[in-house]
């Protein structure tokens, strides 16, 4: 299984911290050595850092790692091959343009037997992951042919989404840059920092953190992950069949699937 990372922030925020424990686990503290990558959004912009190379040994994840790069919505993922090669083509996160506007999408798990028909969008790879995403453009940009805002499509996303869990695992982030989406199949958890802010450290690396040095009060960003990266905080995990909506650092919309 791969494990993923998002962010949703009110204010541009960097998240060298959380990106740090999570590399860890790509070979040094976990298995997950078939490559990682990480968007950030500036805008309608988003920068892309991708490599097949385990994290833990990337000298491109090292330099994000140097580079604080601030967003407000942020989607990492560190992959352990189940489908699919190692190659840069098969590494999350996967990127296409709808509607004007740059859609991430990150997601942990298998799909048994998953070979949709394409319109629009295609795989460049051969994951299942890229696959799913692709379908789930084409139903979104079939049902709408005109861009609608998030609560609009929400419906159409989450039943997808559904319909992608009863076929296997499908953990899933997903953001056009204004919001964040986040689907858990089996596993996810989440935490919302806020002021009081407080120390955190991380689970994977000596590393520890005082964010109420580096916020304002009025500062709210939200982390979402496969597993807690810090030891010392209280992380919530999703239900089986839950989804939530973010924007800046807040749960806008939620709902649970059978």
């Amino acid at each position: 299984m791969c494990e993923l990372l998002g962010m949703s922030a009110n204010v541009p925020t960097d998240i060298v911290f959380s990106f740090t424990g999570l590399m860890q686990r790509g070979g040094r503290t976990g298995p997950h050595r078939d490559g990682w990558g990480i968007g950030f959004y500036e805008g309608r912009g988003l920068r892309l850092f991708q490599d097949p190379q385990a994290s833990s040994e990337s000298e491109v994840a090292q330099l994000v790692q140097r580079y604080p790069i601030k967003s407000e919505v942020i989607i990492g993922h560190i992959r352990q091959a189940n489908v699919g090669r190692v190659c840069l083509a098969n590494t999350h996160p996967f990127v296409r343009e709808m509607w004007g506007r740059n859609w991430c999408f990150a997601h942990n798990g298998q799909l048994a037997d998953f070979a949709p028909s394409f319109s629009h969008y295609r795989p460049i790879g051969d994951t299942d992951s890229e696959a799913a995403f692709c379908d789930l453009l084409n139903r979104l940009r079939q049902a709408f042919p005109e861009p609608v805002s998030v609560e609009q499509l929400l419906p159409t996303l989450v039943e997808a989404c559904a319909g992608y869990r009863q076929q296997g695992v499908f953990n899933c982030l997903l953001s056009d840059g204004d919001w964040l989406f986040s689907f858990c199949s089996s596993k996810l958890v989440h935490i919302t920092r806020r002021a009081p802010f407080g120390p955190a450290h991380l689970k994977d690396a000596d590393m520890q953190v005082d964010f109420q040095a580096q916020t304002t009060p009025n500062d709210v960003v939200t982390v979402i992950a496969t597993e807690p990266l810090t030891a010392n905080e209280h992380w919530t995990p999703f239900q089986q069949g839950e989804w939530r909506l973010w924007r800046g650092g807040e749960c806008i919309a939620q709902g649970l699937t059978d």
